[in-house]
């Protein structure tokens, strides 16, 4: 229970100093570098995937074997090399 009253407290109070520093930025002919930083800070943390689980414990997730078989050989190069060697269109 204290954990999650932490947690909460934490997210609420970055939260506040976030938007703090966005409407500073849009308001006040005199904000600087530091309200720059948190809100583009902010908005970084905003696209991390933070909800992203390892392929194996995804529900529905593929394994190896199955990714392979999927896409086959199309994907891959030519293991033979050309006769002469050069880098044109085979």
């Amino acid at each position: 229970m204290a954990g999650r009253i932490v947690r909460w407290g934490a997210v609420l109070g970055l939260g506040a100093v976030w938007w703090w520093a966005v409407l500073r930025l849009a308001v006040a002919p005199d904000a600087g570098a530091l309200e720059g930083a948190v809100a583009a800070g902010g908005w970084g943390l905003s696209l991390l995937p933070v909800h992203c689980v390892p392929r194996g414990h995804a529900a529905g997730s593929l394994g190896k074997a199955a990714w392979r078989a999927a896409c086959g050989t199309a994907t891959r190069a030519s293991p033979r090399p050309r006769s002469d060697g050069g880098s044109g269109l085979s």
